[in-house]
């Protein structure tokens, strides 16, 4: 089948030597004769700087002598020249788009030895550009109405201040978090590294903040379904999850928990981590935003049931429960979309040597964050599963990361996460502390400072990739020498 092509195509090519990044491995003069013979090319040429003046005045001069409409240049990657060469081809008369351009540098030379196998890599990937470049269109830049208004997925810290930025500058936002309350994993948190800044402190003016800006809708336990349109101009469809309760009256004053046939919390709090229970109908921490409650649907036996005496609706004076209130499907018109749907955490069931799940006193490092926090279930006190104070901790360090049987990368927050910890559990326990790190990764400012007097106080010791806890101890002092700063001891271990 013949390919169409939009007229009869006078294609001029181009190679780059890019001093010696291309031309060190590829031998572009060959390049250069081999696209020469080409269907279409009228005009083949290396040059030493192709993106330089006198590189782009050569294809002007080109177009105008040899008629071409349509071009090719082997050089470097676009995200670098590609509106370079556009620019160049669009002076000398010809329609921007119908430029094409092949990475011959990040995609050949840069990652193959000198040889012939580079060149003729080179001339395969000049050769399918040559033959696309022919199909080439000309286009025309138009100019949309982008719609002003925002959306932003996800009520954790970043988008809240995404929010907040966007809502300050006079634009309309959305706000869709799919929990009953925005604040994200921020909200479990008790301090924040380097510093050890109160992490509610920063937070939770940020959130009420939200709640009463007059350019942002907050809508909470809700979730994104469907996406429609284009660049500028969205349609979002937003899925309201019902709470049981109207939004509008409720005030989070809370009799409904206490008034609820259920005295004492039996189901897990997600919020506190599993460490605390909670009850059918409940506010998931004292500062959550909105302040409103949510009922459970696997839990209320109303709504399992329909046979409860409904204690709760008696409670509320407001009249606020809606025991019929169905889910809602929301439709809005936005022209940007900022997706901070945060993390999860890794699941460390995975990694059974550990003992998560199976022994008493395991725990992640987002339960020991609301142990250390003074409004978490424990009131600030980290303790053991019998209520004891424990004299030794291990912190092991990187579980879930730089492991080919999980994740191969380095999670980047992981040493400075654990140091923190670290600091926290020893200032609220006196325990002794030992840290199983693969390395210590201490690049961001003030991180040094963090880490530097910790060795003093606490063990640190290398740990096996493979999981393996013991290894050796780590003398800052000799692996990491700092002349201006005195000698430290780590203490030993008996």
């Amino acid at each position: 089948m013949k390919q169409p092509t939009n007229g009869e195509a006078r294609i001029g090519f181009y190679v780059c030597h890019c001093g010696t990044n291309i031309a060190g491995v590829v031998n572009v003069a060959a390049v250069a004769q081999y696209a020469a013979q080409l269907p279409g090319v009228v005009v083949s040429r290396d040059y030493k700087y192709m993106c330089s003046d006198p590189g782009q005045e050569l294809i002007q001069t080109d177009i105008k002598e040899h008629q071409l409409n349509r071009v090719v240049v082997a050089s470097c990657s676009p995200l670098l020249h590609e509106h370079t060469f556009r620019t160049a081809c669009e002076k000398g008369g010809l329609n921007p788009f119908c430029f094409q351009m092949v990475n011959i540098r990040e995609h050949d030379s840069w990652v193959h030895e000198p040889g012939d196998a580079a060149t003729e890599k080179a001339k395969a990937l000049v050769r399918a550009a040559v033959k696309r470049v022919a199909l080439h269109t000309p286009l025309e830049v138009k100019r949309t109405r982008i719609h002003p208004d925002v959306l932003v997925v996800g009520g954790g810290i970043a988008g809240i201040q995404a929010a907040l930025t966007i809502a300050n500058g006079g634009q309309n936002v959305y706000l869709v978090e799919r929990e009953p309350t925005i604040g994200g994993h921020m909200a479990k948190f008790d301090k924040t590294f380097p510093t050890l800044d109160c992490a509610a402190c920063i937070l939770t003016p940020k959130m009420s903040a939200v709640a009463s800006h007059p350019n942002i809708k907050l809508w909470t336990y809700s979730e994104v379904v469907k996406v429609d349109g284009f660049v500028g101009n969205y349609k979002v469809q937003v899925r309201r999850k019902p709470r049981y309760v109207n939004e509008e009256l409720c005030v989070g004053c809370a009799k409904c928990v206490d008034a609820c046939v259920y005295k004492e919390e039996k189901f897990e709090d997600e919020f506190n981590e599993g460490l605390a229970k909670r009850k059918p109908v409940y506010l998931p921490f004292p500062q959550a935003t909105p302040p409103v409650v949510v009922f459970d649907p696997d839990a209320c036996i109303q709504l399992k049931t329909g046979k409860c005496k409904k204690s709760c609706l008696e409670a509320c004076d407001r009249n606020a429960i809606i025991f019929d209130q169905k889910p809602e499907t929301k439709e809005i018109e936005v022209g940007t979309i900022i997706l901070a749907t945060g993390f999860r955490t890794f699941d460390a069931t995975r990694l059974p040597q550990y003992g998560f799940g199976t022994l008493p006193n395991v725990y992640t490092s987002l339960q020991i964050e609301r142990m250390v926090n003074a409004s978490g279930p424990t009131d600030g006190h980290i303790m053991l599963k019998d209520g004891r104070t424990p004299k030794a901790v291990g912190i092991i360090h990187c579980i879930g990361s730089r492991d080919n049987r999980t994740n191969r990368w380095c999670s980047r927050v992981c040493c400075m996460y654990s140091m923190k910890l670290a600091h926290l559990i020893k200032q609220h326990t006196g325990a002794e502390v030992f840290n199983f790190y693969i390395d210590i990764r201490a690049p961001g400012k003030g991180y040094e400072e963090f880490y530097g007097p910790l060795p003093a106080r606490m063990d640190f010791r290398e740990r096996r990739r493979q999981g393996e806890m013991g290894g050796q101890r780590h003398d800052r002092k000799a692996a990491r020498p700092r002349p201006a700063r005195p000698a430290r001891q780590t203490p030993a271990v008996g």
